[in-house]
């Protein structure tokens, strides 16, 4: 039997892209439960600057579809129930998103500008304005 051959990267149509649906997933997933997430768990995270700073890097225009795409499926990470740490164990927990937050900043510091971590401090001291 003959198999059709695999059709190259160049032949499958932008729109057609596993990784586009895979990012719109990641996008709705992150834009749903991201500010709920964090907002429970903020005291409990020392990393939240960080994830905040990725979250606002995500969600500019002017970073590249790629970098997203990576900053997204972190992101998703972190708001998914389950994941390889339970978020519920005291202490530990969090260690799992940390490392996945922490190695996506790692490979894309470039792309996380200093706007954005400005806007992660001001969302960090309006979340904490707002629990006095």
């Amino acid at each position: 039997m003959v198999r059709p051959a695999k059709p190259s990267s160049a032949e499958i149509a932008r729109g057609k892209a596993l990784i586009a649906r895979i990012d719109k997933v990641d996008e709705v997933r992150v834009e749903r439960r991201f500010w709920p997430k964090l907002r429970r768990s903020v005291a409990r995270i020392p990393f939240a600057d960080q994830l905040l700073s990725l979250y606002f890097a995500a969600r500019d225009p002017q970073t590249p579809t790629r970098a997203k795409g990576m900053m997204l499926a972190a992101l998703a990470y972190f708001v998914l129930p389950v994941d390889a740490i339970p978020d519920v164990l005291v202490g530990i927990g969090f260690t799992d998103d940390a490392a996945v937050i922490a190695a996506v900043i790692a490979i894309l510091s470039a792309h996380i500008r200093s706007s954005h971590r400005e806007a992660a401090r001001q969302a960090l001291a309006q979340m904490a304005r707002s629990e006095d």
